[in-house]
């Protein structure tokens, strides 16, 4: 898998900066077939950085309704990324 294929895209939020301020931790949206070591070691190579921890967490995705039919978003993957003191990503 490709790196642009395993990190889909950043989740900016109140509570990502407070993580990335405080624990130096940033949340990805990833793609769900992806692990752990495959998401550390793309973020090291999009980014430039050291990645010391990845926890992940699969997201089910909510009921909706629209008139009469009903359905539900889709699921996804997230990826908290905690990397080395010495690292942090502009982006956030």
């Amino acid at each position: 898998m490709d790196d642009h294929n395993i990190v889909i895209r950043p989740l900016v939020t109140e509570q990502g900066m407070h993580f990335a301020s405080k624990l130096n931790a940033y949340s990805f949206e990833v793609n769900k077939k992806a692990n752990k070591i495959q998401i550390g070691q793309a973020i090291e190579r999009l980014y430039g950085v050291k990645v010391s921890e990845v926890r992940t967490a699969n997201r089910k995705g909510k009921p909706r309704r629209r008139g009469r039919s009903a359905g539900t978003t889709s699921s996804w993957k997230k990826a908290v990324v905690v990397l080395h003191e010495d690292y942090h990503i502009d982006l956030f």
